[in-house]
């Protein structure tokens, strides 16, 4: 398993004698650990995540343990001179992937991101939404084990907003990191392992609770052998987990995680027979 990726009393400003923007940074991001990061307009949120995804090196302190990363900017240049297949395609064999293996990643991400229609435009003549897709696409490609994103579902529709909750969960549940910024309290709410916020150039953690999980949650019933323990990636995903029976459970999932609790539940060895699997508006209990 990979390190923890590490800040350690780290600082940024911009200039010999410029402001600092952060100082004093501490964080450490372990595998498979889904991180949020809060603070208003200019405090710092940009700065710490480009440091994360090795954009900007601190003026001061260390970062250790750098993991592969991929990073999706709050601000995406779309004039770049190729089609999106292209982009992607250039971009895959830059993460380390065989030009078919790049060109195939590249077709299954604009698919799942409602690009594929797209594949052949030139990025100067995609919309902002289109833009912002192939940039999610462009970080997803090459299975990161770091992903950080910043406000990277502004200008997404619903749809792919969605794909890139469910390929957070995925990442997350592989044994990858996520750091993400979103203006939208309730972006994976109840669902991140931590939360910080940056304040005055410090970086803090929130000690309260985080909302419980909002949007739809799915209601999966499963039946395991009668000794049988929920998988790790099943703990990991669920709101909650409820053994009604000896190894039967009624896990509630949010909908972003349910296909990769499905899938955990259905590869197991022995595998779960899963029962039923109901989807329901918000997790009060107004089902769909």
């Amino acid at each position: 398993m990979r390190p923890d990726l590490c800040l350690q009393n780290a600082g940024r400003r911009y200039g010999l004698r410029g402001p600092w923007v952060l100082r004093g940074v501490d964080l450490t991001v372990a595998p498979g650990r889904l991180i949020r990061v809060e603070g208003g307009n200019g405090s710092g949120k940009s700065t710490l995540l480009r440091l994360l995804a090795g954009i900007d090196a601190p003026s001061e302190g260390r970062m250790t343990g750098r993991p592969r990363t991929a990073y999706v900017p709050e601000r995406f240049p779309p004039a770049l001179p190729f089609t999106a297949a292209g982009y992607l395609t250039h971009l895959g064999r830059v993460h380390g992937l065989t030009r078919t293996a790049a060109a195939r990643a590249a077709g299954e991400w604009l698919e799942r991101l409602g690009a594929a229609a797209y594949a052949d435009t030139p990025m100067a003549r995609l919309s902002k939404g289109s833009s912002q897709k192939v940039a999610v696409a462009q970080a997803l490609l090459g299975e990161p084990e770091l992903l950080v994103l910043d406000e990277a579902w502004t200008g997404l529709d619903t749809e792919a907003r969605a794909e890139l909750e469910r390929a957070v969960a995925e990442r997350t549940a592989a044994g990858g990191s996520v750091v993400f910024v979103d203006h939208d309290p309730r972006r994976l709410a109840g669902l991140s392992d931590a939360t910080y916020a940056v304040r005055d150039g410090s970086l803090v953690e929130r000690a309260s609770a985080e909302p419980v999980p909002s949007g739809p949650q799915v209601i999966v019933d499963a039946q395991g052998p009668p000794d049988g323990r929920l998988p790790a990636e099943v703990h990991a995903s669920v709101s909650s987990a409820e053994e009604t029976a000896p190894g039967r459970y009624r896990l509630t999932v949010p909908a972003p995680h349910s296909d990769v609790v499905l899938r955990a539940l259905l590869t197991a060895r022995p595998p779960w027979h899963v029962a039923s699997v109901v989807q329901r508006e918000d997790p009060t209990g107004s089902r769909r």
